[in-house]
């Protein structure tokens, strides 16, 4: 009873795993051979396409039909030279036998032609059918949210052509063996039912165990798969990161687990060889065995005279072709292996990008509104997954011209109302209005470093626009890069700017993209932190000559000078609003006094210095660290240092120099 509840158990996982397949593969070919939804394909596509495969099909049908004429004209001539011995005939049949070959390799390279042009075109549009769902609605951003997607541009690059190549080769394949091995099955069948019989029930046996085979090679397949897609991705990820491992020196720690992946990778491919090595000493058994066996039934029969050399002839190349059609055919459902793992992938793929582009239902959504001025009202937002409040019944507008800096603590979601003001978080509730994004320019805190020339850097993301290179060179001056074009051959020229411009560059690159650009509104996300102070000023106050409505994102103190309006976000979702003057005086709670000059530090900032307070009185500081909190040179700093003088950091402290072997820092007082 158990063994059969084992088996109606594996029943139905076969069954329900073809199920799975076969809905994925009419997912994945359905919109390009029977498109449903309207303005999915072109009527004039699909007529050509079809057009063009039912040429395919006429040409697969012919290319047997000339083979199997061919194994009668080659029958005829061994009766010519054996039995009749006419020269005239037999040189007349000679030049037919050449001319249907000549036509039969010509029907061949015809027909792959045919079948490789479908092949292109339906990658062709299988993959803008994609791209077009991965570059919508921002899919290509939330699918990274959606943990079981793994590897979104190896699936994009490398997984989908092979479906088009691989379906069109399988259904050609599987249409002209399956014709052949028909039409010389009933070749021998007129010669003799009895071996026509054998042949078919030993068909019936080596298939069975070709497709047990075929199905363990499949699964090595889909590991394969992934694990050259997770090698590929760990290659990637080095590359893109090359900086950050160089200054850690993780090299070791990157090459072992490069190595741990390559040694999956390696793993999955031994056992595809063992598996292979098999499958392929099955397959030349199986067609030894039927290419000799009309020699070991007919073979007797010749000699006595029972049948002459023409049927025997006849007979052994129809077994043969019989063997290879087979060969083939088995060969074919073992690639088909790849084609399943392929069509499963693309089709988790697709429904993925469906799936984070759906907005959810019965969830409460931020309610958009297009104006020309920005406001929050009464806005709660929450992580996109329900979780947590970031900040809950936020009201405000900013008025035309204005700048607003957002602050709190780290992790509080000053960047998240960012990301809501682009439109790509919207759990929560309450209304959000704003401009049009076309109207919006953003500039993250690692400035986004397109593959293009220095023009199109810069003219991003209208790189169509017209702006001659006297202009470009101007707003470059305007950002201190003035130097840049020396390093470079001119505008056009298109290297890997990420690697050649430090990230204090790509920052003011940006803001060179932004004085191109001239939008209405832009949004800032410390766009200067790597920055000096006196190019940060220098850049906000062109901002501000603009005229252009920004909101920051920032922890420096430096910012308040070139904002008018500050909202602080609390740990406890709560926030403030209020003018930079009021925000100042409001949270002027340090004072400490060196003689009779008071210090002031406002309390946002108690946080972030409290570290190097505590070293002012214990260890102090370094030159390069008063560097870093003033705005004097090293040279300057170590002067005043020899000369015992006091120094101010930018918030307000004063630090003398202790000369004393033992501590030689700069200490607070």
């Amino acid at each position: 009873m158990a063994t059969q509840v084992v088996q109606n158990q594996s029943l139905n996982n076969t069954y329900s795993a073809f199920t799975k397949f076969w809905k994925n593969v009419k997912a994945v070919t359905g919109p390009y051979w029977y498109p449903t939804k309207a303005g999915e394909r072109a009527f004039s596509d699909v007529i050509r396409v079809w057009g063009m495969l039912i040429l395919l099909i006429s040409l697969i049908i012919t290319l047997v039909g000339v083979n199997v004429f061919n194994s009668f004209i080659q029958r005829y001539l061994l009766d010519l030279m054996i039995k009749e011995k006419d020269l005239p005939k037999f040189f007349d049949a000679l030049l037919l036998y050449g001319v249907v070959l000549v036509l039969a390799t010509l029907f061949v390279g015809f027909t792959k032609s045919v079948r490789k042009k479908i092949a292109l075109d339906w990658y062709q549009w299988l993959n803008n059918h994609i791209l077009s769902k991965y570059l919508s609605n921002r899919a290509y951003y939330k699918i990274n949210f959606k943990s079981d997607i793994d590897n979104p541009d190896q699936r994009l690059s490398q997984e989908i052509e092979p479906i088009a190549s691989n379906a069109l080769s399988f259904s050609a394949t599987l249409l002209e063996k399956v014709l052949e091995m028909t039409v010389f099955l009933i070749i021998l069948w007129s010669i003799s039912p009895q071996v026509a019989m054998i042949l078919v029930a030993y068909t019936i046996v080596g298939n069975l165990i070709a497709v047990y085979l075929t199905q363990e090679l499949n699964k090595i397949s889909q590991e394969e798969l992934e694990s050259k897609a997770d090698y590929t991705y760990c290659l990637t990820h080095v590359r893109n990161h090359a900086e950050s491992v160089a200054f850690f020196q993780g090299e070791n720690q990157e090459l072992n687990i490069i190595t741990r992946r390559f040694s999956n990778l390696i793993k999955n491919a031994k056992r595809k060889i063992d598996w292979e090595k098999n499958k392929e000493i099955f397959n030349r058994g199986y067609q030894a065995v039927i290419q000799i066996l009309p020699f070991i039934v007919f073979g007797p029969l010749n000699i006595k005279g029972e049948i002459d050399f023409g049927e025997l002839s006849q007979a052994a190349l129809s077994c043969n072709l019989f063997a290879m059609a087979l060969a083939e055919l088995i060969n074919e459902f073992g690639t088909s292996g790849r084609f399943s793992s392929y069509v499963e992938r693309l089709s988790e793929f697709s429904d993925a990008l469906e799936s984070v582009t759906k907005q959810p239902e019965n969830v409460n959504t931020i309610k958009t509104i297009e104006e020309n001025h920005l406001a929050f009202e009464n806005v709660t937002l929450q992580t996109p997954n329900y979780e947590q409040v970031i900040v809950e019944d936020l009201s405000l507008s900013v008025q035309p011209g204005e700048g607003l800096l957002i602050i709190g603590p780290s992790g509080r979601g000053k960047s998240s109302l960012l990301r809501a003001i682009a439109g790509l978080w919207n759990a929560g509730t309450g209304r959000l209005v704003r401009p049009p994004l076309e109207e919006v320019l953003f500039l993250p805190q690692r400035p986004y470093i397109i593959l293009g020339t220095l023009r199109e850097q810069l003219l991003y993301p209208n790189t169509n626009r017209q702006i001659s290179d006297a202009e470009l060179k101007n707003f470059l001056q305007q950002v201190n890069l003035q130097n840049l074009l020396s390093r470079v051959d001119g505008f056009d020229t298109e290297v890997p700017w990420e690697n050649i411009l430090s990230v204090g560059e790509q920052q003011r690159l940006a803001f060179a993209r932004l004085l191109v650009t001239r939008p209405s509104f832009t949004i800032l996300d410390e766009a200067t932190s790597a920055l000096d102070l006196k190019n940060e000023g220098s850049l906000y106050q062109q901002l501000q000559e603009t005229k252009t409505t920004f909101i920051s994102v920032g922890h420096r103190e430096s910012l308040f000078d070139y904002h008018q309006w500050v909202l602080e976000l609390s740990q406890d979702s709560s926030w403030q609003l209020v003018t930079v003057q009021d925000y100042r005086n409001q949270n002027t709670s340090i004072t400490k006094t060196t003689g009779n000059t008071p210090l002031k530090i406002d309390s946002f900032f108690k946080d972030k210095f409290q570290t190097k307070l505590e070293n002012s009185t214990g260890e102090g500081l370094s030159h390069k660290e008063m560097n870093a909190l003033t705005s004097y040179s090293l040279s300057t700093i170590r002067s005043k240092a020899s000369k015992g003088e006091f120094i101010t950091t930018n918030n307000g402290f004063i630090y003398r120099y202790n000369k004393d072997p033992k501590v030689l820092k700069w200490v607070m007082g």
